[in-house]
């Protein structure tokens, strides 16, 4: 029971029962028998309850490379914005939720009808799910890839197509766009991609997004896209104000390192963004002292090169670390990276994990592999140290 009662808990039993819900295309008759084991589901993932199970000194960790975080944020602007809001924290977002659709709106360069703010992207995925993944529809996307959101429309009745990727780990965009029919709701996007780290050519997502987005709307989840080094090049958000059938999710858990705070926007067509707010908060789920911090930290461009800066210094380790143990990795465009490995995933954590270091780990093509996430210098000694231990 403990576990249900988050956020996503939240946003079922409070924004999914506003007023305007009978008139969207979605019932809640269809929704209601099925959304708690996806919220259960979904609450027991952001827990890590796999590793609480497989690693039971988890707390000992002392290098943290699993969850993708940006060990440097908050930044120094966004902690003293939240130190200041402290004694302001009895007053509603009112003021702080403007300015911010007001800011994203402006640098993006669309209406502020184009956006939809929430606590994280988290929630803009499984309301994606909640509203395009109905019984007898189909979510379309690469294989393997960030399954957030076509797992929870799996929990709600729908299908889910998946489209191997290319022999370099990238989308396969001719592929998937012959794989999308009539029975196909929602095309997902993850550019970056996770867990691989490659991201697609953006002329050619371009060409992708105008072309399917005739045919059905395509989701770009651009979780990692500062992490490219030019996020407006390879950004989506183009298509959108090209008034494309696009819906681009951004956060601020990742390079503004706000993963406990909880924030981040949805651009989409204005249309999009009316139907979907029926269903969800439209950022009330945002406390002031997260609204605060965002506001310092949305505009703070040095801060936001600096993290990339060192991001890549510890990738580059990474990557010697790496040939160094003659291992093969896939080059990353992201705060982690991805690299095969020579014994069972599982035995791997668990040895990584004894020594202080935590990672994650997949099973795809016939083979085990590890995803490090990019931690200071000191956590990619650790990781360094552990790896040639284990591996030797």
């Amino acid at each position: 029971m403990s576990s249900a009662l988050d956020r996503r808990t939240w946003l079922k039993s409070t924004a999914l029962l506003t007023a305007g819900l009978a008139a969207a295309p979605l019932r809640w008759s269809d929704l209601q028998a099925r959304p708690a084991a996806v919220l259960q589901r979904r609450a027991e993932m952001l827990a890590h309850n796999q590793f609480r199970r497989m690693a039971p000194d988890l707390p000992k960790m002392q290098a943290r490379l699993l969850a993708n975080e940006n060990p440097f944020g908050p930044s120094p602007k966004a902690l003293q914005a939240m130190t200041e809001a402290m004694s302001e924290s009895c007053r509603y977002a009112f003021f702080e939720l403007r300015d911010l659709k007001k800011q994203i709106a402006e640098k993006e360069g669309v209406s502020e009808d184009h956006i939809m703010l929430s606590a994280g992207s988290s929630d803009l995925l499984l309301l994606a799910a909640m509203y395009y993944g109905k019984p007898g529809s189909s979510i379309l996307s690469a294989d393997p890839s960030y399954t957030d959101l076509m797992e929870a429309a799996v929990e709600l009745g729908a299908g889910w197509e998946k489209v191997p990727l290319t022999k370099d780990y990238a989308h396969d965009l001719d592929a998937m766009a012959k794989r999308v029919s009539d029975n196909t709701s929602l095309v997902y996007i993850c550019n970056p991609n996770n867990p691989t780290g490659t991201i697609v050519d953006p002329a050619q997502l371009k060409a992708f997004c105008a072309s399917v987005g005739k045919k059905k709307p395509v989701f770009v989840d651009e979780a990692y896209i500062h992490y490219t080094g030019d996020a407006p090049a390879h950004s989506m958000i183009a298509s959108v104000r090209d008034g494309h059938n696009v819906l681009v999710a951004r956060t601020f858990s990742k390079v503004y390192g706000m993963a406990g705070l909880r924030a981040g926007y949805l651009v989409a067509p204005p249309a999009v963004i009316e139907d979907l707010s029926k269903f969800a908060s439209n950022g009330w789920d945002l406390s002031v002292l997260t609204l605060r911090a965002v506001l310092a930290s949305y505009q703070d461009d040095a801060f936001v090169t600096d993290c990339v800066q060192k991001n890549q210094e510890a990738r580059e380790f990474v990557y010697q670390t790496l040939k160094a143990m003659d291992y093969e990795y896939v080059p990353s465009h992201t705060n982690f990276v991805l690299f095969p490995l020579r014994m069972q995933g599982q035995q791997f954590f668990q040895q990584m994990m004894a020594k202080g270091v935590g990672i994650r780990f997949w099973e795809f093509n016939r083979q085990h592999w590890c995803r490090v996430s990019m931690g200071k210098m000191d956590d990619m000694q650790l990781f360094a140290n552990a790896f040639r231990e284990v591996v030797s």
